[in-house]
């Protein structure tokens, strides 16, 4: 049928894009091109931390500096890079930072989670390219991609959730210490377009794969209904061929 290759390619590229808008957010802080040094998702002042960059971006592998809207002076990468001001992986240092990030280990681990799940979701989100390639053609590979989206875009869901908690509260946190502090419009972005981008995704996949279904089975139902019937009348022929012979048979005996 038609449309099903038709909204298969709608939903591969609408998953490409999802795929694409993650790779921007892993490359932060990595390369200098744009829109990547665009990318973060929390920026803020550090007057009174010694030896922090002035002002601080948390990407997702790095602490950036900035060179006006750009990334700049990044620091060493550091696999799932944690929100946590005063550890080692961050300023390294107690004084200057605000307190709410002392003595605790929720940013810490909201911030590790939402790594983790940012992973996940961009391996299914691979995934779901490669099967995508079989909701062309058939129904089977409709459903088992749009399977592996909507798991691309739960763990998409939990990250993007978790990385807005995490950034606005420590905004909110650095503001109140005296700091300016904002959030990456463009890390925000780039996170919530991905989750619309799998959701869209997923139910074009979904659609696809129920498409020629009831047409299909009608067919089927209508094959199967000529078959009995056809060997009903078989049946009723070879009843009559026989009751005729055994009629006969009977008639020349007497």
């Amino acid at each position: 049928m038609a449309a099903r290759p038709i909204l298969g390619l709608l939903s591969l590229v609408l998953l490409a894009g999802a795929v694409l808008l993650q790779i921007f957010i892993v490359l932060a802080g990595v390369t200098n091109s744009t829109p990547v040094n665009l990318v973060y998702f929390l920026e803020t002042t550090t007057n009174g931390i010694p030896g922090a960059r002035n002002p601080s971006r948390w990407t997702l592998f790095y602490i950036c500096g900035a060179d006006g809207s750009h990334n700049a002076n990044c620091g060493s990468p550091v696999p799932a890079l944690p929100f946590n001001p005063p550890g080692r992986s961050n300023f390294d240092t107690e004084t200057g930072v605000p307190d709410a990030f002392i003595g605790t280990n929720r940013y810490f681990y909201l911030s590790r989670f939402a790594f983790a799940f940012f992973l996940i979701s961009l391996v299914f989100g691979v995934i779901a390219l490669f099967t995508g390639l079989l909701a062309l053609c058939t129904r089977l590979g409709a459903y088992l991609s749009s399977f592996n989206t909507f798991v691309a875009m739960g763990f998409q869901v939990l990250f993007a959730a978790l990385m807005t908690a995490w950034s606005v509260l420590g905004r909110n946190h650095f503001r109140n210490a005296g700091q300016d502090a904002h959030l990456g419009r463009y890390a925000y972005g780039f996170s919530w377009a991905a989750v619309a981008c799998y959701f869209l995704s997923t139910l074009l996949f979904c659609i696809g794969g129920s498409a020629g279904k009831n047409k299909d089975t009608t067919r089927s139902s209508r094959g199967g209904m000529f078959r009995r019937s056809r060997s009903t009348r078989s049946h009723r022929s070879r009843g009559s061929f026989i009751d005729s012979e055994r009629g006969g048979g009977i008639k020349d005996e007497y």
